[in-house]
């Protein structure tokens, strides 16, 4: 797309975001219950879709990995469905009294919630997104446009057909939710520059695309980074606790970024527990890389090198390290973390406690599995993504995140002297 096109695409946005903004909250909720009333109204239609994607997927060599993230069921559909419905039943976000207060001139001021505006999301693999950020943004009343991974290209227009049909079924205009027309790279970079047209990016997606997009972003920009995510099992942790908990982070879906890529251990229980902990991981197929410790205590497994303790594996790999206690676990997660998602197992409350102050990420947990890092465990229905920056919006980012606010003043006639 030419400048002038892309223009033209985001002033069609733009026109559209002015009337959200506008619309009554209960307009807003009730065109996302149509949404989703569409999703499944058109379950074949997208199933088909997705069924040529994982396809076309399989021929171009794409890991299953990056597969299972395309890959839509009826389950997934009604999950989709069932998320959509969530956010709608939020309360308003837009509107809030934040703050107020009367100034010595006796001018009554609030601090009023607001949205943003045309909001871009550019992301990969996962078809959900498409439903997930148009609704959010459509709650907090900001236009979305969506820029989803070429892998996925007809699941996403199926998608989008279902929730333009939505949006015009109650009078909303169908430019509120839109794919970007052309799919390339160059086209992202266009996107990106249009600081007059577009008030936010957010990529998510792997480390090229983030700096791809922070390179040509000229508008504010919000950052889904990698997720490389680990769990500290400390001397002190239940062993039971601590199987359970660590095969779920790992196992339960190893392509999502809250999945961990890297255990630490504590060497005090290390001789005694890993053993157990490897079995465990083994009837699950986990290849496990570790340490020199790790090895000398589990033999046969492959050794890490210092590739690992950064690496992103979104496979069902994982990184293993004996660390001399607390002190050096968080100094490697200082190293190593990607701000994403931390995990402690204890029973010590002063080790749960310094480790929930010192870790530098979005979501730090004691005692639970790094998988809850999500918009809809969290209460938010679903996400526009996991933001790993730390100003404005940070973790799983819901409805309130998409807003911003502005001051309202009453006065009676004052001027400034």
């Amino acid at each position: 797309m030419t400048e002038n096109e892309m223009r033209e695409f985001l002033t069609k946005a733009k026109k559209a975001a002015r009337i959200l903004a506008a619309a009554d909250g209960g307009a807003r909720s009730r065109a996302i219950v149509k949404m989703a009333e569409m999703i499944e109204a058109r379950e074949a239609a997208i199933l088909a879709a997705n069924a040529e994607d994982i396809e076309a997927a399989r021929s171009a060599g794409l890991t299953e990995a990056m597969i299972d993230r395309l890959a839509l069921s009826p389950k997934r559909i009604g999950e989709i469905a069932r998320g959509l419905r969530e956010i709608a039943a939020l309360r308003d976000p837009l509107g809030e009294i934040q703050d107020g207060w009367i100034t010595e001139d006796n001018l009554k001021i609030e601090k009023v919630s607001a949205p943003i505006g045309v909001v871009g999301v550019i992301y990969e693999s996962r078809p959900n997104v498409t439903a997930d950020v148009a609704a959010l943004c459509l709650k907090s009343g900001n236009a979305a446009v969506l820029k989803g991974g070429k892998e996925a290209a007809k699941t996403n227009k199926a998608i989008e057909n279902a929730l333009q049909a939505a949006l015009q079924a109650v009078n909303l205009p169908a430019d509120s939710a839109a794919l970007l027309p052309d799919g390339s790279r160059e086209a992202v970079a266009v996107l990106a520059r249009q600081s007059g047209y577009l008030d936010l990016i957010v990529p998510r997606g792997g480390e090229a695309l983030i700096k791809f997009v922070s390179e040509h972003a000229r508008v504010p920009i919000v950052k889904h980074d990698k997720g490389v995510c680990h769990l500290y099992l400390h001397e002190s942790a239940d062993y039971e606790m601590s199987e359970k908990i660590a095969i779920n982070a790992k196992v339960q879906r190893p392509s999502a970024c809250n999945a961990i890529e890297t255990l630490l251990i504590d060497r005090r229980i290390a001789a005694e527990f890993l053993p157990r902990l490897a079995k465990a991981f083994a009837a699950q197929k986990t290849e496990l890389r570790g340490c020199e410790e790790t090895r000398g205590v589990v033999a046969g497994i492959r050794a890490a090198d210092e590739s690992d303790w950064s690496a992103e594996y979104l496979e069902n790999i994982l990184a293993i390290r004996v660390v001399s206690g607390l002190d050096e676990a968080i100094a490697h997660i200082a190293k190593f973390g990607s701000g994403h998602s931390e995990a402690i197992i204890a029973q010590n409350y002063a080790a749960i406690e310094r480790f929930l102050a010192e870790i530098d990420a979005a979501c730090v947990y004691a005692n639970a599995s790094t998988r809850f890092t999500d918009g809809g465990r969290f209460g938010f229905g679903a996400e526009v993504g996991i933001s790993t920056n730390k100003l404005g919006a940070r973790g799983p980012m819901g409805i309130r995140e998409l807003t911003t606010y502005k001051y309202k003043i009453y006065g009676a006639g004052q001027t400034r002297k």
